[in-house]
This record gives C-alpha cells, structure tokens and sequence, in this order.
C-alpha cells in the first residue's frame, strides 16, 4: 500500500454539514459518487492522475455540489458525510440515512 493511501485511510473522517459550510463557501468542496471509493479518489487526486480524474468528472462521478444540494444540506446542517481532505480539496460522500 502506498504512503498517501495510507495517510489518507487514516484521514477519513465522517462530519457534518455545518462543518463543512466554510469550505464549500470557498469553493473546495468536490462530491464523490457512492460508487467510487473515497480513499481511491483521493489517491488519484493527490498523485494529479489527470486521465482517472478526468473519466469521473465527464462520467459525473465527481462533480461540485448543485445549488439544489447546497440548499438542501443548508436546511439540514446536522446532514453527515464522510470526508477526506486532498489540499486544496475536500472530497465528500454523502452518508445514508
């Protein structure tokens, strides 16, 4: 296993939205679908894998939150996610509930 995937594994961490509110406000916010693993996308990212990246951005695997989701979440700040910060990005998924 690589040293960023380790260091990433241990970085994972749930939080909710109210947490997260300032780092959406400055943009850095990035949803990653269920069906990705967060720590792989994250090992993408942080190892600048453009070709990776690039595929689940056009596929809409990763994409910046909609305003219909910042509404939403706005509304429901106690909404959990699990987190992984890549700097200058925070990678999100949604936790069910």
């Amino acid at each position: 296993m690589s040293d960023v995937k380790t260091q990433l594994i241990k970085d994972l961490a749930p939080m909710d939205w109210e947490t997260l509110i300032p780092h959406a406000k400055r943009d850095a916010v990035i949803v990653v679908d269920g069906a990705l693993d967060l720590v792989e996308v994250g090992v993408a990212i942080a190892e600048d894998n453009a070709p990776v990246v690039q595929n689940w951005l056009s596929e809409l695997l990763l994409h910046k939150p909609s305003q219909e989701e910042l509404n939403h979440w706005n509304a429901e700040p106690e909404k959990q996610f699990n987190t992984l910060i890549v700097q200058p990005f925070v990678l999100v998924t949604v936790i069910a509930d």
